[in-house]
């Protein structure tokens, strides 16, 4: 089975390639800059150069291939126009199946960032081809550069009060997607996917773990947090974002309980406190 995967150079697209492998799929790293995957050339995986802006590219990225996984682009604002691009693409090429990484209740889900994952997924609903939603819920690597700060000085800042928040390794959803890749039966498959419910009081335990020194989590108005984000060099939009993030988590908006991941993985997530004192180490 050939399945291309889109944004390959990036983090997630890494994994998934890495895990593809080892299911014993042929993956097609399909990335806008193909010296930036050099090393899977090397390893055989063979190289296709495609930005999602470019149809003719697309279509030449995916020709042959069986199935196709749209990871989610970075370009904020472009991203719905993109990712239809792609879809496009992958009718044109008559792909057995589209996987896209999705976020949690993408059709209710009030964030910022969830209203391109909407956009995308109502063209995913027109699609030709078979479709499958992987709507993956927060990475615990997302918290990597604060497990840091917090390491140091001994308090873990953040906007999500009480609320609870689905987290997982980037690896376990990789894994989970190359599952769903190279196994039957997904195809009009929505999967809310997420690991461990954890309170960011839990988040700074973990830190403590990892660490080896204590660590409390301080908890700030929204406002507050996305001010102190762009004091720390974090860009005024993306700290914005940042901050309705944790607002939504404390509402409840990505707190995933449904299994999906632990049924797709067949095994328990990855906790956040290998993830964080890997980080650390």
């Amino acid at each position: 089975m050939t399945v291309a995967v889109t944004g390959a150079s990036g983090q997630l697209g890494r994994l998934t390639i890495e895990a593809l492998l080892r299911e014993g799929a042929q993956p097609v790293a399909v990335v806008r800059d193909a010296s930036k995957v050099a090393d899977l050339a090397e390893r055989g995986v063979e190289v296709r150069e495609a930005s999602y802006d470019d149809a003719e590219a697309l279509d030449r990225a995916f020709a042959g291939v069986d199935r196709v996984l749209l990871i989610s682009g970075n370009e904020f604002g472009s991203r719905v126009a993109q990712h239809t691009n792609v879809i496009r693409a992958a009718e044109r090429a008559g792909v057995n199946l589209l996987a896209y990484t999705s976020i949690p209740n993408a059709e209710r889900n009030e964030l910022i960032l969830a209203q391109e994952h909407r956009g995308t997924e109502a063209a995913l609903d027109e699609a030709s081809v078979p479709v499958v939603r992987l709507r993956n819920s927060w990475y615990w690597e997302n918290y990597l550069n604060g497990v840091t700060a917090a390491a140091e000085s001994g308090v873990f800042y953040g906007a999500a009060g009480e609320g609870k928040v689905a987290g997982a390794a980037r690896a376990d959803y990789a894994e989970a997607a190359a599952k769903v890749l190279t196994t039957p039966g997904h195809e009009g498959q929505t999967y809310e996917l997420g690991g461990d419910l954890a309170t960011y009081a839990e988040l700074a335990q973990a830190i403590s773990e990892a660490a080896g020194k204590p660590v409390r989590y301080q908890d700030l108005p929204q406002a507050d947090y996305a001010a102190a984000l762009e004091q720390n060099g974090v860009p005024a939009g993306y700290a914005a974002v940042l901050a309705d993030a944790d607002a939504g988590i404390a509402q409840g908006i990505l707190a995933v309980d449904s299994g999906d991941l632990r049924k797709l993985l067949g095994r328990e997530t990855t906790p956040a406190v290998e993830v964080f004192r890997t980080a650390l180490n």
